[in-house]
């Protein structure tokens, strides 16, 4: 074996690699818009409108709460679509409590 003919496999071996991951990730990304457009289906306008708001400002916590949504809908706790009221609810739901503590010297 030259030293050609490793560079050569090395170079395929890495493109191979490359072209993996590029798929994995429109896989992922395929996924992450299923779930949204589902997810947008059971939202009302105003709550639709907040979702948008969310995910410009925090889009893997729309993508969580898009899950959400989506498993509420699978074990029929789900209806009609969410109000904005309701959306809110869920919100506050999936919210981190952050407990401060301030001690002083």
């Amino acid at each position: 074996m030259n030293i050609d003919e490793i560079k050569r496999k090395k170079l395929e071996e890495i493109q191979q690699k490359y072209a993996q991951g590029f798929t994995e990730e429109e896989a992922l990304k395929n996924q992450i818009s299923q779930i949204e457009s589902l997810a947008k289906q059971l939202l009302d306008k105003e709550a639709l409108s907040r979702f948008g708001n969310i995910k410009a400002a925090h889009p893997e916590k729309a993508i969580q709460i898009a899950s959400v949504i989506i498993q509420l809908a699978r074990a029929d706790r789900i209806k009609e679509k969410l109000t904005d009221r309701q959306f809110k609810e869920i919100l506050t739901l999936l919210q981190e409590k952050k407990d401060f503590k301030i001690t002083r010297k």
